[in-house]
């Protein structure tokens, strides 16, 4: 079959991450896959919460929140606090990338420490929840890396990358990496959440109104093991550069909208 943007039925979407893109965090990236664009900023605070005070659990947190900005879609879409209660959505989402960080963090080495991470859509075009995951795990690992140049860590609490890909069938297909277009008439979505190591996070997969089976299951695993080799190396890429001298990220987002804003 063909793609909608002639890529190959095993090929990701073009790459970037865009660094520092919010001063005030400890350490932010613009997390970008094609057109899907996400801000996953951390921030790092000395404190837990008052459950794990009241609980004498050791050791610190990491929390997350997401959502998606009014105009990240086509159609305006409303702000959760315009309905009165966060979207169900958003709880589902946010719940998933605090969950496939923190099993690659160890807590304990962490310290009495929260790592808050704020996911905030720019633009939706499928793999929202994926391009958060991808794109929190390298400003993680930038923030954390930070405290331990700055002496505040002996080492960073972070025990590997972790990074997330959606594949699904379409026409009988399987692909790697659905746009929304894709998506929305794929007979099958899955996200699938990975370590480096190839280890598996969570997978969450199911039929729209079809049916799959066991080896179009693997099949569509296999892809998602192609897809976050490549988007580690990429990950590896943009950590490496945040500790590069000179590095001016603002011009690089300024470069990045004047070639890819639309």
């Amino acid at each position: 079959m063909e793609r909608i943007d002639h890529r190959g039925l095993d090929a990701m979407r073009p790459l970037e991450f865009v660094l520092n893109v919010a001063p005030h965090a400890t350490a932010s990236v613009l997390s970008c896959f094609g057109n899907t664009r996400v801000i996953c900023a951390v921030t790092i605070e000395d404190d837990v919460p008052r459950w794990m005070k009241n609980q004498h659990v050791s050791g610190g947190w990491l929390t997350a929140e997401y959502s998606m900005l009014p105009y990240s879609t086509l159609d305006r879409k409303k702000r959760d606090i315009a309905n009165g209660k966060q979207d169900g959505r958003s709880v589902e989402i946010q719940r998933l990338i605090g969950r496939s960080l923190r099993a690659v963090m160890d807590l304990d080495a962490l310290g009495e420490r929260t790592v808050w991470i704020d996911c905030d859509v720019l633009q939706a075009d499928g793999g929202t929840r994926t391009a958060s995951i991808t794109g929190a795990a390298v400003a993680l690992a930038i923030a954390l890396n930070k405290l331990v140049a700055n002496g505040s860590l002996e080492k960073s609490p972070m025990k590997q990358l972790v990074s997330a890909v959606s594949v699904g069938k379409l026409q009988g297909t399987p692909l790697l990496d659905l746009c929304y277009v894709e998506d929305k008439d794929a007979e099958v979505d899955m996200n699938v959440v990975l370590t480096e190591r190839g280890e598996y996070v969570e997978v969450q997969g199911s039929g729209e109104e079809a049916v799959f089976t066991a080896d179009e299951m693997a099949q569509m695993l296999a892809l998602a093991g192609k897809g976050a080799a490549q988007i580690t190396a990429a990950q590896r890429e943009a950590i490496a550069r945040a500790d590069a001298p000179g590095e001016d990220d603002f011009n690089s987002l300024r470069d990045f909208f004047s070639k890819n804003g639309k």
